[in-house]
C-alpha cells in the first residue's frame, strides 16, 4: 500500500551529505518538502536543484525545511552541489539524501519493493524517483505529485501549493483554482452564513455551495 494524503510519513533514519538523520527529528513543528531525483548529474534534476536553492528565502519566510533525494552516494551528492550552485547563482544549503539502498523511494512509493538498481544503471532505471512531497508539523502528508524525466518541475507551483496548505490549515478555509496569497478563499461548506458573517464581516455567495472572502487582515 503506498503513500496516501494525511498517512504519517515513515520516520526513517537516513544518510545525507551533511550527516545522518531521523526524517521525523529532522522536521520537527516545522514544514518539509522532500523532493527525489533518479540520478545526480542529470539535467533536469540540476536545474531543479538550483531552483529550489534559489528559493531558500521563500522556504525559511514560510517555516519549511527541504531536502532531496536522489539514488547515488553521499561522495557523489558532495561533488554534484558544486554544479548544482554553479546553475543556481547560490548555496545549495539543503541536505540531499543518499538512498542507495532505495529505502526511501520504497517507502514512499516511488519504486516497487523489489525494485534494485543494476550494473551499469541508467537514470531510466529509476526514472519514477521524481516526486514531490510536502509534509506538516504532523509528518503527515498534505500533498504529493510526480512528474516525468523529461519535465521540469515548477517550483513557483509547490511554493503557491505551499501557501494554499498553510492558509487551509492555519485559517480553516480552502483555496480556489490559480489562487495566490492575499485573494479571496473559499468558506467551508461546514461554515453557517452567520457564522461566516461573524468571522469574514462580508463574503460573496457564487453559488449556494460556494462561498467566497477577503481573510480578515
Amino acid at each position: 500500500m503506498g503513500l496516501r494524503i494525511n498517512d504519517t510519513i515513515p520516520d526513517l533514519e537516513v544518510e545525507t551529505d551533511q550527516g545522518r538523520i531521523k526524517l521525523h527529528e529532522w522536521i520537527g513543528d516545522d514544514w518539509a518538502i522532500l523532493f527525489s531525483h533518479p540520478k545526480d548529474f542529470t539535467p533536469v534534476c540540476t536545474t531543479e536543484f538550483g531552483a529550489v536553492a534559489q528559493l531558500a528565502d521563500e522556504w525559511k519566510k514560510r517555516g519549511t525545511k527541504v531536502i532531496g533525494v536522489s539514488v547515488d552516494g553521499v561522495s557523489d551528492h558532495k561533488k554534484w552541489k558544486g554544479d548544482i550552485e554553479k546553475v543556481a547563482g547560490t548555496d545549495a544549503g539543503f541536505p540531499i539524501i543518499a538512498d542507495e539502498d532505495l529505502k526511501v523511494s520504497k517507502a514512499f512509493d516511488m519504486l516497487p519493493a523489489e525494485a534494485y538498481l543494476p550494473d551499469g544503471r541508467t537514470p531510466a532505471d529509476s526514472a519514477t524517483v521524481r516526486s514531490v512531497f510536502i509534509i506538516g508539523p504532523d509528518k503527515k502528508l498534505k500533498l504529493s505529485m510526480t512528474y516525468p524525466m523529461t519535465v521540469g518541475r515548477n517550483f513557483a507551483e509547490v511554493l503557491r501549493a505551499l501557501d494554499g496548505l498553510q492558509t487551509s490549515v492555519n485559517e480553516g478555509v480552502a483555496t480556489p483554482a490559480n489562487w495566490q496569497l492575499g485573494q479571496d478563499v473559499i468558506i467551508p461548506t461546514s461554515v453557517s452564513d452567520e457564522d461566516a458573517k461573524a468571522r469574514f464581516g462580508s463574503f460573496e455567495t457564487v453559488l449556494p455551495y460556494l462561498r467566497t472572502a477577503k481573510l480578515p487582515s
